[in-house]
C-alpha cells in the first residue's frame, strides 16, 4: 500500500486493523529512508502483532500486510521526519538514527531506538545532541572525513534484542497503568 501524505495530514489511532486490544498503545515509526534493520523491524512487530509505519521521501518495498505502512511523504529534508514527530506518542517506538528526530520523539513520550541498537533516552539525547554537532563542525572544517563505521551483523543483533526488550517494558508499564 503506497500513502502519499501531506504533511498537514492528521491521522486518528482509532481503526487501525490488526491489532491485538493490549496494543492499541503501541505503535512502531521507522524513519525509512536508509534504515537497515527494517526486516527485522517487521519480524518482531509481526510477532508482536503491532502497527508499523515505514515513513520516507520515496518509495520503498514493504511486505504487504495489513500491519505494515508505507508513507510516502513529499517535500523537502525534514518532511519525514515532521510527520513521525507529529504523530508519535507516548508508549510507542521510533526506530531513527536521527539524533534531532530522536530528541523530538523522546520529548513526546516514545522510546527511540538507533538502528545499531543503542536507546535514546532522556538522560543520553542532550549528549548526543552535542556530540552531532561536534562532529559537523570537525567535518565541516575538514578536520575529520570519515563516517560510522560499517553496520555489522553484531549491531542487527543488538538491535533486535534491544527492540524487543523494548516493547516488553512498554507492555509491563500500560498493564500497570
Amino acid at each position: 500500500m503506497i500513502i502519499e501524505i501531506l504533511p498537514t495530514h492528521r491521522e486518528t489511532r482509532r481503526g487501525r486493523v490488526g491489532r491485538r486490544p493490549e496494543d492499541v498503545s503501541l505503535d512502531i515509526y521507522v524513519d525509512g529512508d536508509a534504515c537497515p534493520v527494517k526486516d527485522e523491524v517487521y519480524r518482531v512487530a509481526g510477532r508482536y502483532g503491532l502497527k508499523v509505519f515505514v515513513v520516507s521521501n520515496a518509495a520503498i518495498l514493504v511486505p504487504q500486510r495489513p500491519t505494515i505502512e508505507r508513507v510516502v511523504v513529499k517535500g523537502g529534508l525534514d518532511v519525514a521526519d515532521d510527520w513521525i514527530a507529529e504523530r508519535i506518542e507516548a508508549g510507542d517506538i521510533a526506530i531513527t538514527a536521527d539524533i534531532p528526530l530522536a530528541d523530538r520523539c523522546l520529548r513526546k513520550g516514545a522510546s527511540v531506538i538507533g538502528p545499531r541498537g543503542i536507546a535514546f533516552t532522556e538522560e543520553t539525547i542532550g549528549d548526543a545532541l552535542a556530540t552531532r554537532e561536534l562532529l559537523d563542525t570537525l567535518r565541516q572544517s575538514g578536520m575529520i572525513g570519515t563516517g560510522p563505521p560499517p553496520f555489522a551483523p553484531k549491531d542487527r543483533s543488538r538491535f533486535l534484542s534491544k527492540l524487543d526488550e523494548t516493547i516488553q517494558a512498554i507492555r509491563r508499564r500500560s498493564k500497570k497503568s
